[in-house]
C-alpha cells in the first residue's frame, strides 16, 4: 500500500479540540493524519504536531484542496497556503476533495494542476477522494493510474462501494475509508455486537478491521483519548471468513455524505 492503512481523522474537529485530537493521537502511537481546507483546521493540526515533538519524516501528513481552489491558477498557491498553515514544506498526499461542481473546472485542469503540485515538491503523492467510476477513469486519462495514491470514499458495512472498489483495485489504485463507522451506526448494530463480543471485541474495532481486511486505509477521528488508544486494537484484530459474509450483508447503499451541491451521479 502506498498510503498508511490506518490513520487519525479530524473532520468535523475545530480549535483546541482538533489540537487535543492529534496531540493524543500521535502520544499514544498514531504516524497518518488527515485535514483539508475545507475542515479550517489545518493551522491546529499543524501547531499539534510541532507540539507532540514526533519528527515530521516519521509522519504521513494528507490535505485535501477545496472545490474553489481547482483551477490552474489557484490550486498550486492554495496548496502552499496550506503547507504554511500545517509547518511543513510538503505534504505527503494531497487530494482534490470532491468533483468539481457542474464540472466548472475540468477533470484535465485540476488533475494537471495537482500533477504539477507533486512535480514542484509540494505534496510526494496525490489522489482524490469522492470520485465515482467515470471521475476516476478521466483522472486516469490525465495522470495515469499509476499516479493516483488513493480515491477517499464513504465506505462502512452499510455502504460498501463493491463496484467502485473493485474497479479501484484492478487499476492498482487503493481505497481509503471515511465514516467507517457510520457516524456511530455500527456501534450499535446487533451483527456488531455479536461479532465484537465473540472476539471480545469492541464494534468500533471490529468496524475497522472488516474495512482493513479488504485491503483499505481508515481514518477514524475522536475527540476522546479512550477511543483513540482502542480504535488502535483493531490493527490486531482478525476477523474470520464467517465474520466477513456475516458483515456483508450488511450492504444496504446507506450513504450519509451526499450534499446536493456537490455530489456527483454516485455508482
Amino acid at each position: 500500500m502506498s498510503i498508511p492503512a490506518f490513520g487519525v481523522g479530524t473532520f468535523r474537529l475545530k480549535d483546541q479540540v482538533v489540537v487535543d485530537s492529534v496531540r493524543t493521537a500521535l502520544e499514544l502511537g498514531y504516524r497518518a493524519v488527515d485535514t483539508a481546507q475545507i475542515y479550517g483546521n489545518e493551522a491546529e493540526v499543524g501547531q499539534a504536531i510541532a507540539d507532540s515533538g514526533v519528527g515530521r519524516g516519521e509522519l504521513f501528513l494528507t490535505t485535501k484542496i477545496w472545490v474553489d481552489r481547482y483551477s490552474r491558477d489557484k490550486l498550486v498557491p492554495s496548496l502552499e497556503t496550506s503547507l504554511a498553515k500545517l509547518r511543513t514544506d510538503c505534504v505527503d498526499l494531497t487530494l482534490i476533495h470532491w468533483p468539481s461542481p457542474g464540472g466548472a473546472v475540468p477533470v484535465a485542469e485540476f488533475m494537471s494542476a495537482l500533477a504539477e503540485a507533486k512535480v514542484l515538491g509540494l505534496t510526494r503523492q496525490i489522489g482524490v477522494s469522492n470520485f465515482t467510476i467515470d471521475l476516476m477513469k478521466q483522472a486516469i486519462d490525465v495522470v495515469g493510474a499509476d499516479a493516483i495514491a488513493t480515491n477517499q470514499i464513504e465506505l462502512h458495512p452499510y455502504l460498501q462501494n463493491r463496484k467502485l472498489a473493485d474497479f479501484a483495485r484492478s487499476q492498482g489504485i487503493s481505497i481509503t475509508s471515511y465514516m467507517t463507522l457510520a457516524y456511530g451506526q455500527v456501534l450499535k448494530d446487533a451483527l456488531m455486537l455479536r461479532i465484537a463480543d465473540k472476539h471480545r471485541a469492541t464494534p468500533a474495532q471490529v468496524a475497522l478491521a472488516w474495512a482493513m481486511q479488504q485491503g483499505y486505509a481508515v481514518i477514524p477521528s475522536s475527540t476522546r483519548r479512550e477511543n483513540l488508544q482502542s480504535n488502535l486494537k483493531s490493527l490486531d484484530l482478525k476477523l474470520d471468513a464467517e465474520d466477513m459474509a456475516q458483515i456483508a450483508t450488511l450492504d444496504r447503499g446507506h450513504r450519509l455524505a451526499n450534499p446536493a451541491s456537490l455530489a456527483p451521479l454516485w455508482d
